[in-house]
């Protein structure tokens, strides 16, 4: 081989070695990337709707609810406001619906517990879907019951009337004093009161709004008093009876008694403490004219009725509606 040709040879292996090493060391970023296009099932595509069972979702259900007491004993008139505690805190609806298992022994709106009649109820708290209850229990107050007694075909009550709505408790006791047509119940004790009222009470009989007598009893008529001093029938004596005095009405068939306590009256004009222990008082619900009404009165010499001056503060004992 001649010197020539073995020089051009060399010269073309040279000039391939040169261009394979350039291809090799080329930068990647000189290659246009072909792009993969987003698969629309793939889960971790941040354009895919949430779901709706997604582990992150806000909402916080309630998981349980409990009541400051789960049993209660009322009066018929009482109430009592129950309180819920709904958890977790952050529930993201803590409503309570409240619900009584019998409205006519018991009702509940919002916690607050009113007791209707004698018997029981179960009260409900509901938040989502838990649920807290409380046994109610309601009794009748004695203060609002009493047995009665029959004299002369009226059925009276054995005990006066004390503050609206409730018997004195004992059959001795005087209980309070009212001007007649009026539920302000003023003591029967003490000389004076603070704020007499000095106004003549209005109206042509005691209406039933105005009578401070339990329910189911009344301020009699004068008619219905006269019974008691109705002689052929009625027996009448001033007596002293557990250390009160007063007089006792005996009904001549039956032997049936009423003891009316002699707790005195307060005097019209002012309100002062009069005749105490000597003489007693107790309105009818018959008026005599637009000042005056009936009442019956009694002292250790006779019994009878009178008219007053309304504004007069004295006993009520009432009869059976």
């Amino acid at each position: 081989m001649t010197k020539k040709i073995l020089f051009w040879l060399m010269l073309a292996l040279s000039v391939a070695t040169t261009a394979s090493m350039m291809t090799g060391c080329r930068d990647d970023k000189d290659e246009p990337k072909k792009e993969t296009p987003t698969d629309p099932s793939d889960p971790s595509d941040p354009s895919d709707p949430t779901d709706p069972s997604d582990p992150t979702d806000p909402t916080v259900a309630v998981s349980s609810v409990a009541l400051d007491s789960t049993s209660l004993t009322l009066l018929i008139g009482e109430d009592y406001t129950l309180t819920a505690t709904v958890l977790p805190e952050n529930a993201t609806n803590k409503t309570i619906t409240w619900t009584s298992s019998d409205n006519s022994k018991a009702t509940v709106a919002n916690g607050k517990v009113i007791a209707v009649a004698a018997g029981s109820a179960i009260i409900t708290a509901k938040a989502g879907d838990k649920t807290a209850t409380c046994a109610v229990t309601i009794k009748e107050d004695p203060a609002t019951i009493d047995a009665g007694v029959i004299i002369n075909g009226i059925k009276w009550a054995t005990r006066n009337i004390d503050e609206s709505g409730k018997f004195a408790a004992t059959i001795e006791s005087a209980g309070k004093f009212y001007q007649w047509n009026r539920k302000t119940a003023w003591s029967a004790t003490g000389e004076t009161v603070e704020n007499w009222d000095t106004t003549t009470p209005e109206g042509t009989e005691w209406v039933a709004a105005n009578d401070p007598s339990p329910a189911g009893w009344r301020v009699p008529t004068r008619e219905e008093q006269a019974t008691l001093l109705d002689t052929e029938k009625v027996t009448s004596e001033w007596t002293n009876q557990n250390g009160v005095s007063g007089r006792k009405f005996t009904d001549k068939t039956t032997n049936n008694s009423l003891f009316l306590p002699a707790a005195g009256s307060r005097y019209y004009s002012g309100g002062t403490l009069d005749n105490a222990g000597s003489y007693g008082y107790y309105w009818s619900s018959t008026q005599y004219d637009s000042g005056g009404a009936y009442g019956l009165f009694f002292y250790s010499g006779i019994a009878d009725w009178d008219l007053y001056h309304r504004r007069s503060g004295f006993s009520v004992r009432a009869v059976a509606e």
